[in-house]
């Protein structure tokens, strides 16, 4: 709180001028919490790799006994089936716009995306 008090005494010509410490602070923390995001979502995408890849095969699979006239698919239920999992899914991507707007959060959080890709 007496930070708070501080930074709004300093407030001058509607702009808050922060030492360099307290900025560097601010950038190390975006860092920080960027590069662990980003290892975490490289790691969890690595996973759904993993998974996407046995649920392609089964995909493919099932086409080709569809092609071949083993079985009978029903693609209208298919096509509705697959808008409603996009549907779903596009809300997400609007919460991701907002955590992406800070060039340090970014970059940390790709560095940490790599690392996470690759460990394991």
């Amino acid at each position: 709180m007496v930070n708070f008090i501080r930074r709004m005494e300093r407030k001058e010509n509607g702009m808050l001028n922060l030492t360099v410490s307290e900025s560097l602070t601010s950038i190390l923390f975006q860092i920080f919490i960027g590069g662990i995001g980003g290892f975490l979502i490289g790691y969890a995408i690595r996973k759904i790799f993993k998974v996407a890849l046995i649920v392609g095969v089964v995909v493919f699979s099932l086409i080709f006994l569809a092609y071949t006239n083993v079985i009978d698919v029903d693609y209208s239920g298919l096509s509705d089936a697959v808008s409603s999992i996009i549907k779903a899914v596009n809300p997400a991507l609007d919460v991701l716009t907002p955590l992406l707007a800070h060039t340090p959060f970014i970059a940390s959080l790709i560095f940490g995306l790599i690392i996470g890709f690759k460990k394991d």
